[in-house]
């Protein structure tokens, strides 16, 4: 299978919007809806049996300018080839992307399917605005 070939719904909408078919207002209402990967570092062997932590530690790097940056992928498939040059990230996380705007901190960007044809990266402001709106909802609910 080819790296631009969809495999789910939200990568179909990614393409189109590659493609200048969809509008990044209809993509983001997609990942609003969809199931992200979100990879997690392997939890050391515990100590007598005693959980060390109980956050996950999601794989994280630095833009060129020291903004952290949150890594996400459409599908566990989807990160293998690129969590192969990180070896300590071999579990994961699939839950909804609000679950995920919900749970990390603030000032993170977000690079989605890196290295990926069907990759996007989205600013620490646009995830910020995203994280509110989810907020915004969850208050009106």
């Amino acid at each position: 299978m080819s790296d631009t070939e969809p495999r789910n719904e939200l990568e179909t909408k990614i393409l189109e919007a590659q493609d200048g078919r969809l509008g990044s207002d209809d993509l983001l209402k997609t990942l609003m809806t969809s199931q992200v990967f979100m990879p997690v570092q392997d939890e050391k062997a515990p100590v007598l049996n005693v959980q060390r932590s109980t956050r996950a530690q999601p794989l994280v790097m630095a833009a060129e300018d020291g903004t952290p940056i949150l890594v996400l992928f459409s599908s566990p498939e989807r990160a293998k080839p690129f969590l192969r040059n990180y070896p300590g990230f071999t579990g994961g996380i699939l839950e909804s992307f609000q679950w995920v705007l919900k749970n990390m901190g603030s000032g993170y960007g977000i690079a989605f399917n890196p290295e990926s044809e069907l990759g996007f990266d989205m600013e620490p402001e646009t995830v910020k605005e995203l994280a509110q709106q989810v907020a915004a909802e969850e208050i009106k609910h």
